[in-house]
């Protein structure tokens, strides 16, 4: 599949790397960014070309990597050219945008995905599928915890960072919003939510660097979520999911804890974690991935990318949706701007369901 890139920042690099790894099922032809010099510099050091013409009959597919108050616009138009398409997340920064792409893509007829790559995690399909198989017992609650560290500097380097119109929001929809993804992966359709949020720590900047909330889930498991990118030097991102017959933690990409109950097994009247870790047995320690702590490079997440474009391209061939679909994004997306509802208004939030559908793909590229 022949890739056009919109954006050479340093998540546009990463795509870029990751589509010339995946060579040659992948390879990327063209490279557009606002700043020319910047994409005839990253064209030429894959071999593409530096333009702006993505109709062009060669180009199957494109890859969304601006601020992400422009990804929308641009799958739309991506889309409307016939041309298969992978946004960087956040899918964009509000519903509306959610509901023009997912109109866009069942018309065209042609896949979209939104990167969430942490749900290729080894350690994330283990935890999704023990939930899936009822090897928790019924889920009660779960934790999706970022406690990150971004200096001024970081939002001073561009323009776009820290408003609303281009990032969306702060800590939550820039840095939290994987996390915030595993959980509703996890625990299902999030209903309501009631939530704190502030700048606490930062200048200059429109939004959230610090945010608490709880979510309330249709099946009736509750969730507490926490970001910030003010807790120095930056510790992990760390997702629990707990039931009546099990529990789990990710922590930095690792299966940290695991532990469901036999079937047969009665519980005991008192618990404690103690020796019944069977993390061990799952996953090795060091063999689930690159970690993701503040400050890691962002060029260790190639396994990871690769892992979704590679379902991406399956998807393609195959006429199947992708694992993260739009309408998998939206929810997610909901649900921070659900957040930022409440915490705008000191109320409870609904977090609407958007209007989306899962769309098949019969003409691969």
């Amino acid at each position: 599949m022949r890739f056009a890139l919109i954006g050479c920042g340093v998540i546009g690099r990463q795509h870029a790397n990751t589509i010339a790894a995946l060579g040659p099922r992948a390879e990327l032809v063209l490279v557009v960014d606002e700043v020319a010099e910047a994409g005839r510099r990253l064209a030429s050091a894959h071999g593409a070309e530096a333009t702006e013409a993505l109709s062009r009959p060669d180009i199957d597919a494109v890859a969304v990597c601006t601020p992400s108050g422009l990804h929308a616009d641009l799958a739309v138009a991506a889309l409307g050219a016939d041309k298969h398409v992978v946004v960087e997340k956040p899918l964009d920064v509000s519903l509306e945008a959610v509901r023009r792409v997912a109109a866009a893509e069942r018309s065209a007829e042609r896949a979209v995905t939104v990167i969430s790559q942490h749900r290729f995690d080894r350690a994330s399909q283990i935890v999704h599928e023990a939930v899936r198989d009822g090897r928790f017992g019924r889920i009660t609650s779960g934790v999706a915890s970022v406690a990150w560290w971004r200096s001024q500097g970081y939002y001073d380097s561009g323009d776009w960072r820290g408003t609303w119109a281009l990032d969306g929001g702060g800590a939550l929809m820039n840095q939290g919003i994987h996390t915030i993804d595993l959980l509703v992966w996890m625990l299902g359709r999030p209903v309501e939510v009631f939530a704190w949020a502030d700048c606490l720590a930062h200048r200059g900047i429109e939004v959230e660097d610090t945010a608490i909330a709880t979510v309330r889930f249709a099946g009736g498991a509750l969730g507490v979520i926490h970001g910030t990118t003010a807790a120095y030097p930056g510790l992990t991102a760390r997702l629990q999911v707990h039931g009546d017959r099990g529990s789990a933690v990710i922590d930095n990409d690792d299966l940290a804890y695991f532990h469901a109950a036999e079937a047969d097994a009665a519980a005991p009247a008192y618990g404690a974690a103690g020796d019944d870790n069977q993390a061990a047995h799952l996953l090795p320690p060091d063999t689930d991935g690159p970690a993701t702590a503040a400050g890691a490079d962002p060029a260790a997440l190639s396994d990871a990318h690769a892992d979704q474009y590679r379902d991406f391209l399956d998807a393609v061939e195959e006429g199947r949706p992708p694992l993260v679909t739009v309408a998998e994004a939206g929810r997610t997306l909901a649900v921070v701007c659900a957040i930022y509802e409440s915490a705008r208004t000191g109320r409870p939030a609904l977090v609407p369901e958007v209007d989306t559908a899962p769309v098949g793909h019969p003409d691969p590229a």
